[in-house]
C-alpha cells in the first residue's frame, strides 16, 4: 500500500478535505482490486507487525518460568513475585480497548511506534531493575506497550494487504502469537540457566529495535478522516473500563483457587463498574465504545464466541500439567515437552487456516474450527489412562488445531468488514474478549477441575481422581463449545432477519 501524501494543497480547506478523501478512496480501491498479490512493501510491514505480536506473546509466557528464580533473587514470596506476571496481564487487559480507540483518533502508525518504543525501553528497565517493585512497575509499562502492539497490529493487517488476503494476514499473526507463547518457557529456561534472569527481559530489546525500524520504514502513513479529526478521547469511559476490568481480572486471579470475600467484593465492584460504564458511554459525545456496535449480531456473536473458546483453551493449561504429572507420572521436563505440543500445532495450523478462510469463507471455517474443538474435547473426556501420552496428545492436537482455525477465521470475519475509523477499537475488543476468556478459564475451569477431582488440593490428589477431574472438565469444555456453535446459528438467523427487514 502506498503511503498517503501529506503535501497535498487545495484552494481551501474543503477542497483539500475532498482531495484527501478521494486519494484515500483510490488507495483503498487499489488495494482491494489486487487480491492475488501482496506488494513487497506490505510484506515488510507484515514482518514488523508479526514481530510485534511475537514480542507481546513472548512477554506473556517467558516470565512464568522465572518466578522461582525471582523469588530467590529478591527474597520474596510467591504471592509477591506473581505480580511480575499479573502486572503485565492487567495492563494489557485493562488498556487494550483504549489503546485501539486512541489509535483510531490520533493515528495508528504514530501510536504503534510509540507502543513498540515503550515496550523496548520497559524491557531494558525490567532487565536492570534493582528491586522487585521496580521490576513490577517496569512490567506494567511493558504491558502497556504490549496492549498498544496487540490492539493496533490486527487493525493494521487489514490496511496493509488486499481484502482477499486478510485471512492469510490473520493466520500469520496467529502463527507468530503461538510461536511466542510456545517459545517463552523454553527460551526463558535456557537464558536463566546460561546467563541470568535479567536476560529473559533484555532479549526483547534488540528484537524491539528491529520491530521499530521495520514499522517506521514500511507501515503506511496515518490518514485521518474528518470524523476522526473531530473525535475526542473518552477519558471517563477509559478510566471506568480500566477499573472495571482490573476488578474482574483480580477477582479471577487472586487467591490461587480459593474464592473468598475479597473475590466476591471485586466481582460486585466489576458489576457496578459495568453499569457506570454503560451509562457514561450512552451520554458521551465521542464514546470509547459505541454501544450501538453491539446491535450488530455478527460482532456480538464473534466476541462471545472468542471469550468462550479462550475459556476452554485455558483448561488445557490448567488441567494438563496435573494430569501428565500425577496420573501419567511424567517428569517435569517431559510435562513441559508435551505441553508445548499445543502451541506448536497452533503455529503450524494458523497460516494455512488463514489461506483456507480466504478461499472458502471465514464464517464457514469458524464453524469447522468449533466442531474440531468440540470433537477433541469430547474425545479427551472419554480417553482411558491406558492410552498414555498418545491418548492425551492426539485430542489436544485436534483441539488446538480447531482453535487456530476458529481464531483466524473469526478475526478475519470481523476485521474484513469493519469501518476504517473503528478498526483499532474493534481489534482491541477482540483481543479483550480473548484475554477475558483466558482469565475466566483459569478460575472457572480450575474450579471445575478441583470439584471433579473431589479433593481440596489437586497437587496431592490420587492419580485416579485427577484422571476423573480431567475427563469431567473436558466434558464441560465440549458443552461450552456446543454453546458457541449455538451462538453461530443464532447470529446467522438474526443477520438474515435484519437483512430481510
Amino acid at each position: 500500500m502506498s503511503p498517503h501524501s501529506d503535501s497535498s494543497h487545495g484552494d481551501g480547506p474543503h477542497q483539500q478535505q475532498e482531495q484527501e478523501q478521494e486519494e484515500q478512496q483510490q488507495q483503498d480501491e487499489a488495494i482491494d482490486s489486487s487480491p492475488e498479490r501482496t506488494p513487497s512493501g506490505a510484506r515488510w510491514a507484515l514482518a514488523g507487525l508479526s514481530l510485534s505480536i511475537l514480542l507481546s506473546s513472548l512477554g506473556t509466557s517467558i516470565a512464568n518460568v522465572a518466578l522461582p528464580t525471582l523469588a530467590q533473587a529478591f527474597s520474596a514470596s510467591f504471592q509477591q513475585v506473581q505480580w511480575i506476571v499479573l502486572a503485565y496481564l492487567l495492563a494489557i487487559t485493562t488498556l487494550i480497548v483504549s489503546a485501539g480507540r486512541l489509535g483510531d483518533i490520533i493515528g495508528r502508525r504514530r501510536l504503534l511506534l510509540a507502543g513498540i518504543a515503550l515496550f523496548t525501553a520497559a524491557s531494558v528497565l525490567c532487565g536492570l531493575a534493582p528491586t522487585l517493585w521496580l521490576l513490577i512497575a517496569a512490567r506494567a509499562a511493558q504491558g502497556l506497550g504490549a496492549a498498544i502492539m496487540m490492539a493496533l497490529t490486527m487493525a493494521f493487517a487489514g490496511e496493509t494487504v488486499p481484502k482477499g488476503k486478510t485471512g492469510s494476514a490473520m493466520g500469520l499473526l496467529g502463527t507468530m502469537s503461538a510461536i511466542g507463547t510456545a517459545l517463552g518457557p523454553s527460551l526463558g529456561g535456557v537464558l536463566i540457566s546460561g546467563l541470568s534472569w535479567r536476560a529473559i527481559f533484555l532479549v526483547s530489546a534488540p528484537l524491539g529495535i528491529l520491530t521499530l525500524v521495520l514499522a517506521h520504514r514500511h507501515l503506511p502513513v496515518d490518514r485521518r478522516s474528518p470524523e476522526t479529526g473531530r473525535a475526542r478521547f473518552d477519558h471517563v469511559g477509559t478510566l471506568l473500563l480500566a477499573l472495571t476490568l482490573a476488578a474482574y481480572a483480580l477477582a479471577m486471579t487472586m487467591g490461587r483457587g480459593s474464592f473468598g470475600s475479597l473475590n466476591i467484593a471485586l466481582l460486585l465492584a466489576a458489576a457496578f463498574g459495568i453499569g457506570l460504564f454503560v451509562r457514561a458511554e450512552a451520554r458521551a459525545a465521542s464514546p470509547l465504545i459505541r454501544l450501538a456496535m453491539f446491535r450488530d449480531p455478527a460482532l456480538s456473536a464473534s466476541l462471545a464466541m472468542s471469550a468462550l473458546v479462550s475459556t476452554v483453551m485455558m483448561a488445557t493449561l490448567v488441567v494438563g500439567p496435573f494430569y501428565l504429572s500425577r496420573t501419567l507420572g511424567l517428569a517435569e521436563a517431559f510435562v513441559g515437552l508435551v505441553l508445548s505440543v499445543g502451541p506448536l500445532v497452533a503455529a503450524l495450523t494458523s497460516a494455512p487456516a488463514g489461506r483456507v478462510a480466504d478461499r472458502f469463507g471465514a464464517q464457514r471455517m469458524t464453524v469447522v474450527g468449533l466442531i474440531a474443538m468440540a470433537a477433541g474435547s469430547l474425545i479427551l473426556s472419554m480417553t482411558p489412562t491406558t492410552l498414555g501420552i498418545a491418548g492425551y496428545i492426539a485430542p489436544i492436537a485436534v483441539i488446538t488445531a480447531g482453535y487456530a482455525v476458529f481464531q483466524t477465521a473469526n478475526n478475519t470475519a470481523v476485521m474484513a468488514d469493519v469501518r476504517p475509523d473503528q478498526r483499532g477499537v474493534v481489534s482491541g475488543m477482540l483481543n479483550l474478549s480473548r484475554n477475558l476468556g483466558l482469565i475466566t478459564g483459569a478460575s472457572v475451569m480450575g474450579a471445575v477441575f478441583a470439584l471433579a477431582s473431589a479433593t481440596s488440593d489437586v497437587t496431592t490428589a490420587r492419580p485416579e481422581a485427577v484422571a476423573t477431574g480431567m475427563r469431567i472438565t473436558f466434558a464441560v469444555a465440549s458443552v461450552l463449545i456446543v454453546f458457541a456453535l449455538g451462538i453461530v446459528a443464532g447470529g446467522r438467523a438474526l443477520s438474515r432477519r435484519d437483512s430481510s427487514d
